[in-house]
């Protein structure tokens, strides 16, 4: 398997922009997302949907009511229109199906213009846009939230997704842990990885992050958590890859979000080579802690068998 893409990729991705996620009770994930992981509720139509805020732009998560909680879809934001459409051309000539999403859909959405497909292979939900509204200066509450960081799944068929997206869709390997997870990026963000995906023989929701700016965000989640009635099932620990600070826990309908405080970044023009890793306990925490039952196993993937 190839850890690098072509340096003729013809687009470019800017960040991780938002995720959508399937949620069994509206009300109670928005209070859940608000109150105890710190987003701000931003739109919301009862019922119907619900937009939440982490940073200035409109928004980092969707919450839609469904019988079955997981994921609905992960968005990538590129880097200029000009990626955009040269994104959706190559995916298209590929073969794959890609539908541009409708003007009015994009302005629901609070995007420029829009188009999804799915991921060969393990049939991931995946958007790329262009372009999200900006709203006023974000105001951290009960966590210094920076941004959302990455979205990790289990994924069955690894060894077709993981090669398309490094080779047809200019994602870059930064570590791997053989035989259990790649850590991608999208390339240029710098960012240790905004996409993993472990083998499995079913594709699901692993676990999505956060970003916090203060290490004391994790030692008071501990406590908010506790007093909240929210399992914490995995932490606070120091990955190897990527080096940051995390804690693990779960929301109402039992998926994995992560805080994490520090990360690291690789230059674009001359980064280091990616590593592979020891598998193991020791590699993702190197302080010596071990996950609680309950810890990465909820989160089905719309669509995705």
């Amino acid at each position: 398997m190839t850890t690098s893409t072509s340096p003729n990729q013809p687009f470019r991705y800017s960040k991780l922009g938002y995720l959508a996620l399937n949620v069994t009770d509206l009300e109670r994930s928005i209070a859940f997302y608000r109150d105890m992981v710190g987003m701000e509720l931003v739109e919301s139509r009862a019922g119907e949907y619900a937009f939440l805020r982490c940073t200035d732009q409109h928004h980092e998560l969707v919450l839609y009511p469904s019988a079955v909680a997981g994921v609905k879809r992960v968005a990538f934001e590129m880097e200029s229109a000009g990626d955009l459409d040269r994104a959706i051309d190559g995916i298209q000539a590929l073969g794959v199906k890609i539908e541009r999403v409708s003007d009015a859909d994009a302005r629901a959405m609070h995007v420029k213009r829009a188009a999804r497909f799915r991921v060969p292979g393990a049939e991931l939900p995946f958007e790329i846009y262009e372009g999200m509204d900006q709203g006023s200066s974000w105001k951290p509450t009960v966590a210094k939230l920076t941004r959302m960081g990455h979205v990790v799944f289990q994924i069955k068929n690894w060894e077709t997704s993981v090669p398309w997206l490094l080779d047809k869709a200019n994602f870059r390997t930064s570590d791997l842990i053989t035989g259990w997870i790649a850590f991608l990026r999208c390339f240029p963000n710098p960012l240790h990885h905004s996409l993993g995906l472990g083998r499995s023989e079913k594709t699901h929701l692993h676990h999505f992050m956060f970003m916090v700016s203060d290490i004391d965000d994790i030692g008071k989640a501990i406590n908010r958590f506790r007093k909240g009635g929210v399992p914490v099932t995995f932490g606070p620990g120091r990955h190897v890859a990527s080096t940051s600070i995390f804690l693990y826990f779960t929301d109402p309908d039992g998926m994995t979000i992560e805080y994490s405080f520090g990360m690291e970044r690789f230059d674009e023009h001359a980064p280091r080579a990616a590593r592979d890793l020891k598998p193991g306990l020791e590699t993702v925490d190197e302080w010596g802690g071990a996950p609680s039952p309950g810890y990465a196993q909820h989160g089905a993937v719309e669509g995705a068998a």
